[in-house]
């Protein structure tokens, strides 16, 4: 995995199988300005079958980044973001990370992997073809791969480590972990943001099937706000607030597929990292997933069409084109 740069002022905490978290120095410009917060830093690792992939796709993190700044500000009027600022500054984002990170709001995270499906593929197709369920939830018979479900559904998963593997669960299984209550607002929010998203998309000749979403909630009081007698932060919001955090609606987090070209009943054209996925369990590879060897690295054709896929799905999206 590459090494998370240093960057003036913060300190990194953790790398996750893509992002890069820093902390604000006691006393530097971001931590006076803005309090208890954390820069999130998207690289250009890619992640597939809960491996990191030695070949990072150049651009990515921008990508990333960017596309979920959009959705951010087309998603405010339902929920809450965890996003400070994305802009560059003394305060702001470092400028050797401009265009890659966000200031965002420190959250206690739920723990669980909130999805909304559409439609029918992937983990939730194996399920699904052995039980006729996805999550505790039944599904009319006759789907196939790429069918559109009578009505969205939430289809959660368990948080997993690095190079452990997420699990479906019910939603009486989130129940018992975080509350009832919880579990129920944090449904009715991943399919209010789900339904706006996929029309939003659909609009543009997008299909959204699915996506993964994360929520936190904010902390009681600013860490060491009381001791310092320091006011809140201009942008905070109400101590205990759900809010969206992580990054939302991105060709990582979600699946994205070309409307014109949607068949069921077959895999779909994607412009998401599936077609990482698929080069990986081609014999193009030779890589054996149930093997305990990483996956190889990525040619640079493979490189290079899926850097085009996510630039593709961000222009189509936002209407607007990124240089990466």
């Amino acid at each position: 995995m590459t090494t998370a740069p240093q960057l003036p002022g913060w300190t990194h905490t953790y790398s996750g199988k893509v992002r890069d978290l820093y902390v604000p120095e006691p006393g530097s410009p971001a931590a006076q300005a803005h309090g208890d917060v954390v820069l999130v830093v998207a690289s250009d690792r890619i992640s597939a079958y809960d491996h990191v992939l030695a070949t990072p796709i150049p651009g990515k993190g921008t990508v990333l980044t960017q596309l979920s700044l959009w959705w951010f500000e087309q998603l405010a009027d339902l929920v809450p973001n965890h996003v400070v600022t994305a802009e560059p500054g003394p305060a702001g984002v470092p400028d050797a990370v401009a265009g890659r990170a966000m200031v965002c709001r420190r959250l206690e995270m739920f723990p669980v992997e909130c999805v909304a499906r559409g439609y029918l593929t992937g983990s939730g197709l194996v399920e699904y073809r052995a039980g006729g369920a996805v999550c505790g939830v039944p599904l009319p018979g006759g789907l196939e791969d790429g069918s559109r479900l009578p009505e969205p559904i939430f289809t959660p998963a368990t948080k997993a480590a690095v190079g452990e593997h997420d699990e479906n669960v019910t939603f009486e299984a989130v129940a018992a972990r975080i509350g009832a209550d919880d579990a129920a607002l944090l449904r009715d929010l991943t399919l209010a943001v789900y339904r706006r998203a996929e029309g939003l998309a659909r609009e543009r000749g997008v299909i959204l099937a699915d996506t993964k979403l994360e929520f936190g909630r904010t902390a009681a009081k600013r860490l060491g706000a009381e001791d310092a007698g320091e006011p809140d932060a201009p942008d905070a919001i109400a101590p205990g607030t759900v809010v969206l955090g992580d990054e939302v609606l991105t060709p990582d987090s979600s699946r994205f597929w070309p409307a014109d070209q949607w068949r069921p009943g077959r895999a779909q054209p994607s412009f998401d990292k599936q077609y990482v996925r698929d080069w990986l369990t081609s014999p193009a590879s030779g890589w054996d997933r149930a093997a305990d060897a990483p996956p190889p690295p990525l040619p640079d054709d493979v490189v290079t069409r899926t850097q085009e896929r996510y630039l593709d799905a961000f222009r189509r999206l936002t209407g607007r084109d990124l240089t990466v």
